[in-house]
């Protein structure tokens, strides 16, 4: 690699990780490229010379935030022998501590929208759809005769109803949850939902 090429990627990696710090602090609102430019010291134009835009420099965080997800997702499941039924109690409960800990870059995963008519590039979705294995996998074991296209159905359907109750729960509002009670409703909606689908409990 050339020393052009070398130079370009380490202010390449230094402008995601600034882009990562900044939301982090101040959420998707407080994010500038003027800010990111001084705080990795190069002219503001030059930001562009890194990026295609700030959409992908977004989805670049984003993808950070991903990964350290999904290694968090994986060490619940890796946490002792548990059923499948338990493994998603894991998982969801996980997936509620992973987004109190890292609440602005979390959120910043759902509340980012592309420019009008940009799509989601193949890799950024891949990534996303990438996560539901951890929900997916359990599923199969407690349905193994539904069809893959079903299983698929369920796994997004529980995911929506924990992230639901993970988004309502850290709001800084009159509806906020204390974390360890949000925990524990979680744990109890998930069983709950799959005793339900199951007609009995695991």
């Amino acid at each position: 690699m050339s020393k052009a090429l070398e130079r370009r990627a380490k202010n390449r990696e230094s402008l995601i990780e600034a882009a990562e710090r900044r939301i982090a602090a101040g959420g998707l609102a407080g994010l500038k490229t003027r800010d990111l430019a001084s705080d990795i010291g190069v002219a503001n134009g030059a930001v562009y010379n890194l990026v295609d835009d700030v959409d992908e420099l977004i989805l670049r965080v984003g993808s950070r935030t991903l990964e350290r997800l999904d290694a968090a997702l994986t060490s619940a499941e890796a946490d002792g022998p548990a059923s499948p039924r338990e493994t998603l109690v894991r998982i969801a409960v996980a997936y509620c501590d992973f987004a109190g800990e890292n609440l602005e870059l979390w959120r910043a995963l759902f509340e980012h929208r592309m420019a009008p008519g940009k799509p989601v590039p193949e890799w950024a979705v891949s990534e996303q759809m990438n996560l539901f294995r951890h929900i997916y996998g359990p599923l199969a074991e407690l349905f193994p005769k539904r069809a893959p296209n079903e299983l698929g159905v369920t796994a997004r359907s529980l995911f929506s109803a924990v992230h639901g109750m993970v988004l309502l729960g850290l709001e800084q509002k009159l509806i906020a949850v204390p974390v360890e009670a949000l925990r524990a409703e979680i744990a109890g909606i998930v069983r709950a939902m799959v005793d339900g689908m199951t007609g009995k409990p695991d």
